[in-house]
């Protein structure tokens, strides 16, 4: 009897549903193996055999059973208070870096990158790209285009791209353009900020301020 355990009672639902966590893809490992031995033991196999099917130990197969058997199936998602992965960066600081990329921009720059941000708020690089990642948030991306209503713009984007396909013999050309963060340009009107699931906008035309 004692191999054999808690007996589980539970209603179809009930081991429909844990059948569903088991094979989700977004169910964690820990919380589908749960539902493996609490299945198991609803199917009446001991202790002992689902502990060496399922390679855990005797006691985890025991604790489950009790658990679910008298606090119901919910149990297998539940963490123990002081168990489970710990956040490396705390609520604050998440809110905090959020809060920057789409409210301010870094002194003499259009748009954060990920290593000013890390900088800024004391983090990793890669924390900053996984919140971005996860409130899909692109600061460096923007909506903007628009072809020129010059009358030869043909006639001159035709000469500009025929010089880097089909440059002259012992040809120098230079090109000089702004740096992705630091723009020579200004816009004539302000654009729309950066959100989440949504990239800055800017307006298509420009000043000059003195370039060519």
């Amino acid at each position: 009897m004692a191999n054999r355990g808690v007996v589980i009672k539970l209603r179809a639902a009930e081991r429909t549903q844990l059948e569903e966590w088991e094979c989700s893809h977004g169910t964690p490992q820990q919380v589908a193996l749960r539902c493996r031995i609490v299945l198991r033991a609803v199917a009446g196999q001991g202790n002992v055999s689902i502990a060496e099917e399922l390679g855990v130990a005797r006691p985890t197969v025991q604790l489950w059973r009790k658990r679910v058997s008298t606090q119901g199936i919910g149990e297998v998602w539940k963490i123990a208070p002081g168990r489970g992965r710990k956040p490396q960066v705390d609520q604050a600081t998440r809110e905090a870096i959020i809060k920057a990329t789409l409210q301010s921009k870094p002194r003499g720059m259009t748009h954060w990158s990920c290593r000013l941000m890390a900088e800024e708020q004391q983090v990793s690089r890669s924390t900053v790209n996984r919140l971005w990642q996860l409130h899909n948030i692109k600061p460096h991306l923007s909506r903007t285009f628009k072809l020129s209503r010059d009358a030869k713009f043909l006639e001159k984007l035709t000469d500009v791209v025929g010089l880097y396909l089909n440059p002259p013999d012992k040809a120098l050309v230079l090109c000089l353009d702004e740096k992705s963060q630091i723009q020579a340009l200004d816009r004539t009107q302000p654009g729309l900020p950066l959100k989440k699931g949504r990239c800055g906008t800017m307006t298509h035309d420009y000043k000059r301020n003195g370039t060519t």
